[in-house]
Parts: C-alpha cells; structure tokens; sequence
C-alpha cells in the first residue's frame, strides 16, 4: 500500500510517516513545502491512498490561507479526478472550517474542494476536523501551545498566559495517527466525516501548571499520574522538548559506613523506588513498620533476611541472590534486618508502598 502524505515534513506528517515505516506492507509517498505540482500529479498516479495535511497555519502573509489550504486542495483534488482512479482521501481539516476569519475560510473551501471530488466521482473521502492537535515534534510558537509551554517550561524560558480560564478542546498526535491508519484500512466509498477520540479539555491555567509540575518532579522526585490519559499525553510532549543537556540529571546520595542510600523516584499513592548498596558483612535495618510494607529485589551479591515477630518472637530467615531474581516481603509487625553475607557490595532495590515522612515515618528501631 502507497500511501501519499502530503505536508510530509510538518508536525502531524512527521508522526504518521514514521508510523507507517513501521508496518509491514506500507510505503509513505511524501510530498512536502517547496515540492513542484509536477511532482505532486506523479505521486497522485502511485499512490493507493492519500492522506492531505499540508496546510498553511502562520503564513506572513493572509493570502497564503488560501494559496495553501484551499488552492493546494484544489490541484490535488483535481490530480485524483485525472488519474481516473478512485484514489481514497483523508483530509486533515479544523474545527476553525465554520469560523468568518482567513483560515476557516480556507479549510472551509478545502473542504468543499473534496466534496465536490466525492459527489462527483464517488471518490471515497473522509475529513476530519481535528482541534488542537499536540505532541512530540510540533514546532512551538507556531500551531499549539502545549508545544510552545513544553518547550519553553522544558528550557527555562519564561510563558505568558492571557487568559488562564480559557479552554482548550485537545487530541494526541499518536490518537490522531491511530485514527487515520484505521480509516487507511477501512476506507469506504462516499463522503464522511471522521472523528478522533479521546478529545480532551483544559483551561490553559492548568495547561500551564500541569507542564510545570513535570519540570518540578526533578528536585522533588514526586511523579505526576503519568500512566493514563491526558496527563500520560501531556508529559510524553513535554519530555521530548527536554534540551539533550537534560537528558539525564542527579540524586541526592546519601553515603555512611555501610554503603549508599539513593532515592529514585516517588508517587502521590504508590509509594516510592529506592536502591542501596552494603559492604561485605555489613547488616541494614533492624526495625519494624505497623502498616508500612516494602519490597526488596538484591540485584548483586547475596543476602540473609531475618525477621522476629514483635508479639510472639518468632523468627524466620531466608538466603536471596542477585542470581536468582526474587522478592522479599516485609510484613507489618515483624522486625527485620538484611545482611550481605558475600564478599563483594551487595545492591538492592527497594519499593515502599508510602512516601517516607520523617514527621511520622512508621519505622521503629528494634533488633532482630
């Protein structure tokens, strides 16, 4: 399957072209700002599919709105109808189409253009009116402004909010290219109109705090819900604006007699990732937790875990390596101790399912 890009090298274009380079049976035909109309009515008779995203979004000048959006349309419209093939279409429009101002018009007109091209040689169209459209490689200060608030926010420079009560209607870059694989495979003859979902809402006051909270999450190791939704969306775009220089950043190391104690990461409900290091024969812990629970993988070296029950004195121990991936579990109420019982550094990680708070930390010192 030839499947014709066109805006190949703009924000959306970048997206599906990768995409579609990574199935098998598919070939992106691409066609881009500065390409001649020659090569476009060659590119028309190869391909098997067109999706239409090129489109003027800030030109310096107005009439290039329609130059771009409406004229370009028009030529490629009329390069399918010559091509005497019923070459299905997929246009990228905007929800600006039913709006009086220069660029509505022209995605309007655009519109009309595949239209008239499905009404009148029953040519398989569908459009899309995609809102605004964000994530990795959108070019800030230019279409979107999760773009320009991740970058900026991403690179320490200042942003400048109007009107932090204003909503934004919202769609993923990835949903949007999801949707129009779909329609590749499924294109039907006739006119309709496509929809991407999920569509989000944000006022762009917590647009602004939200991409914020990203940046903080370094210093405070707190991470944000980033697993779901919106916020999954919105911090996977503010990522890849991080300059390299940020690609990696430190933690505080906290280093005694015994070994290491770093902190990695934390969660608002799910506690928090650490790892430590003990020297040969050394034995870390010697408390006990009420509700506090944790988990413990030795990645390195071997281990001994010995527990005693607060109540009863019941002991346990258990042997662990790093040889064998194996996690150990601390239960509330018994006091434990790890001991490294190799002769080189042991090295540990460690989950606990809360957020150490040294005002109640939960952890009473007792011997086993």
């Amino acid at each position: 399957m030839r499947v014709l890009v066109t805006g190949s090298r703009g924000f959306i274009g970048k997206n599906l072209v990768v995409r579609l380079g990574e199935l098998a049976g598919f070939e992106a035909l691409q066609f881009a700002r500065g390409d001649s109309e020659e090569s476009l009515q060659t590119l028309v008779r190869e391909a098997g599919v067109i999706v239409h995203l090129a489109g003027e979004n800030r030109p310096k000048d107005v009439a290039a709105f329609a130059e771009v959006n409406a004229g370009l349309t028009r030529t490629l419209c009329a390069a399918v109808a010559a091509s005497r093939r019923k070459i299905p279409l997929i246009l990228a429009s905007s929800i600006q189409a039913d709006l009086a101002n220069p660029y509505g018009e022209s995605k309007r007109s655009a519109e009309l253009a595949v239209e008239q091209l499905a009404a009148e040689h029953t040519n398989p169209v569908v459009i899309f009116r995609l809102p605004n459209v964000f994530g990795k490689w959108c070019k800030p200060n230019y279409n979107s402004v999760v773009a320009t608030f991740s970058h900026n926010i991403a690179n320490d420079l200042p942003i400048r909010i109007n009107d932090p009560s204003a909503m934004l209607r919202l769609v993923y870059v990835d949903d949007v290219v999801s949707t129009i694989l779909r329609e590749i495979e499924s294109t039907a003859p006739g006119l309709r109109r496509g929809t991407v979902n999920p569509e989000y809402s944000i006022t762009l006051g917590e647009l602004a705090a939200q991409i914020e909270a990203f940046r903080n999450c370094r210093a405070s190791l707190v991470s944000e819900r980033v697993g779901a939704g919106l916020t999954r969306a919105l911090y996977a775009t503010y990522v890849s604006y991080l300059p390299t220089t940020k690609f990696a950043y430190d933690l505080p190391c906290h280093r005694d007699a015994r070994g290491v104690f770093v902190e990695m990461l934390k969660t608002p409900d799910c506690g928090q990732f650490s790892f430590f290091t003990a020297l040969p024969g050394v034995t870390r812990g010697g408390h006990y937790h009420h509700s506090k629970t944790e988990k413990f993988l030795v990645i390195k070296g071997s281990a001994r875990f010995k527990f005693r029950h607060m109540v009863t004195n019941e002991t346990y121990e258990l042997f662990t390596s790093g040889e064998q991936p194996r996690v150990v579990e601390t239960v509330p109420g018994w006091t434990h101790d790890i001991t490294n019982m190799g002769a080189e550094e042991m090295i540990v990680m460690l989950w606990a399912n809360e957020i150490f708070d040294r005002a109640h930390p939960d952890t009473v010192s007792s011997k086993v």
